[in-house]
C-alpha cells in the first residue's frame, strides 16, 4: 500500500531554530542557484526501493548499475549501491516538519519503526524533547541508515 508522505521542509536560518521568512532575506550561498541532493548508501537496492517508494511515497526517477534516484516533495535523493556499507551511528538524513506527531504517525502506518535509544525526555512514539523545545525522532531505512524528523521551536 503506497501511503504519500508530505514532510513540509523548512529552511532554517544558521546558527538558529527559527524557520527563515521571506523578510528575512538572507544572502544566497556560493553555489546560489544550485538545489541541495541528498546521498545515502544502499546494499539492497530492491528493499531500499520498496523502502523510499512505498513507505516514504518517493518516486523512483532513475535507476541504474550506480544508483537510484528518487523524488519526493521536489528534492532529489540519489542511493549509491554498494556492495557493503556501514551504517553511521548518526542522522544522515533528516527533514524539519511542522508537526512531529502528525509526521510520526504518518510514518508509522506506513510501516515505518521509529528508534528507541532510552535517551531522557525520549517518550513511548520514540520523540525526544531536548531542554531548547526541539523535538526529534528517529528512524532507519533498510540498511540502517539513521533518518530523523526535527520539529523546532
Amino acid at each position: 500500500m503506497r501511503i504519500p508522505l508530505t514532510l513540509l521542509l523548512l529552511a532554517v536560518q544558521p546558527g538558529c531554530h527559527a524557520p527563515l521568512t521571506p523578510a528575512m532575506n538572507p544572502p544566497p550561498t556560493v553555489l546560489h542557484p544550485a538545489e541541495m541532493v541528498g546521498f545515502l548508501v544502499t546494499c539492497d537496492a530492491a528493499r531500499c526501493r520498496e523502502f523510499f517508494v512505498d513507505r516514504l511515497g518517493f518516486d523512483l526517477d532513475g535507476e541504474d548499475d550506480m544508483a537510484l534516484v528518487f523524488v519526493g516533495d521536489g528534492r532529489m535523493l540519489r542511493v549509491q549501491k554498494m556492495k557493503s556499507h556501514e551504517p553511521r551511528p548518526y542522522t544522515v538524513l533528516g527533514w524539519n516538519v511542522a508537526d512531529i506527531d502528525s509526521a510520526v504517525a504518518r510514518l508509522e502506518r506506513a510501516g515505518v519503526r521509529f528508534e528507541h535509544f532510552g535517551f531522557p525526555g525520549q517518550d513511548a512514539s520514540g520523540i525526544m524533547t531536548f531542554t531548547d523545545g526541539a523535538r526529534i525522532a528517529w528512524f532507519k531505512d533498510p540498511d540502517g541508515n539513521v533518518l530523523s524528523l526535527a520539529q523546532l521551536p
